[in-house]
């Protein structure tokens, strides 16, 4: 069996991104609000640094696949069917590309991600909550 020859994350960013549509940050507004699930998976610094999409899923990456998939029995009430649009947001669009193309590999047909991630979503002027603060100090 041949070995194939390694290849870097930017041509393998290019191999995944072939393979879905990839939308802007108006066309995944507009998309929420026709029923597509957005899925933040940009780790809790940056939600507390930057906000929180409206609406949107917080799933840390580490549990995406298994809180997406149908099938799985730690999945999310939202994980409906393989038939879901999902919009996976990261920070700046590079590890929501990975996310989402692992979704496809479990079957979800219409998943993909945020070109430019929340840093996009927050330029285009659309909808940004804080994100919750702590306990008060006493």
């Amino acid at each position: 069996m041949a070995v194939s020859a390694p290849i870097g994350i930017d041509e393998l960013l290019e191999r995944v991104r072939a393979g879905y549509i990839r939308v802007d940050a108006r066309e995944a507004y507009a998309a929420s609000r026709a029923g597509a699930v957005l899925v933040d998976i940009r780790y809790q610094a940056l939600r507390e640094r930057d906000g929180l999409i409206p609406g949107a899923l917080v799933v840390e990456r580490n549990e995406l696949e298994w809180r997406l998939d149908p099938r799985g029995s730690h999945r999310l009430p939202e994980a409906t069917s393989h038939d879901l649009q999902v919009v996976v947001i990261c920070n700046e669009g590079y590890a929501s590309s990975l996310a989402a193309a692992s979704l496809h590999a479990l079957g979800l047909h219409r998943a993909t991600d945020l070109t430019g991630g929340f840093q996009a979503w927050r330029s285009a002027g659309l909808p940004v909550d804080p994100a919750p603060s702590g306990p008060a100090d006493a």
